[in-house]
């Protein structure tokens, strides 16, 4: 049984006047509506099953960063790709979390429709919460497909967005130390 993801790819291509029986065509609505609901899985999962009780107590308040983290996301304006990579600090407070649960959590909410402002707020919002950190600093690079492909075509462009959270806000020092420390290599 068709879905209605994919019964509207048909009915896409049949508006842009192409033949959706066409044999190069004819399973493009099936994978784009697979492509789509992968593509947008983070509506679909649950925060607390990712992170999956995966604090672990420890004695360290100083930073921890997680550098480059590959992200793909789409515009919500043109349902067109982004891409880029996320860095995470975060100073613990008696605990820290997986490692691999930070990746996770940048990709859930990168499998939204999004814009790169909201997403920079979502990962250190729930990254804060997760950790009950002192302080969170994230920093989004991306590029823009709807910048590049449409538009103004601009292909060197990128965005760059942040959010500091609590020490990371309040103190100039930990937002430099960090900032200083993603820019390496």
């Amino acid at each position: 049984m068709k879905s209605i993801i994919e019964k509207s790819f048909e009915t896409i291509l049949a508006a842009l006047e192409e033949n959706p029986e066409r044999e190069g065509l004819l399973k493009t609505p099936h994978r784009a509506a697979k492509a789509l609901e992968f593509l947008t899985q983070g509506y679909h999962q649950d925060i607390e099953k990712i992170i999956n009780n995966a604090t672990f107590s420890c004695n360290t308040n100083e930073m921890v960063i997680i550098k480059d983290i590959e992200l793909y996301s789409l515009c919500e304006h043109h349902l067109l790709p982004f891409f880029g990579k996320c860095h995470v600090a975060y100073l613990p407070h008696k605990k820290v979390l997986g490692l691999s649960k930070v990746a996770r959590i940048v990709d859930l909410f990168s499998r939204r429709l999004q814009i790169q402002e909201q997403l920079t707020k979502e990962i250190a919002d729930c990254i804060l919460q997760a950790t009950q950190a002192l302080g969170v600093g994230i920093v989004i690079e991306a590029k823009h497909f709807c910048m590049m492909m449409r538009g103004v075509q601009k292909q060197n462009s990128s965005m760059i967005t942040s959010v500091m959270l609590g020490s990371f806000r309040e103190d100039h020092r930990t937002r430099a130390e960090f900032l200083n420390l993603i820019s390496r290599m």
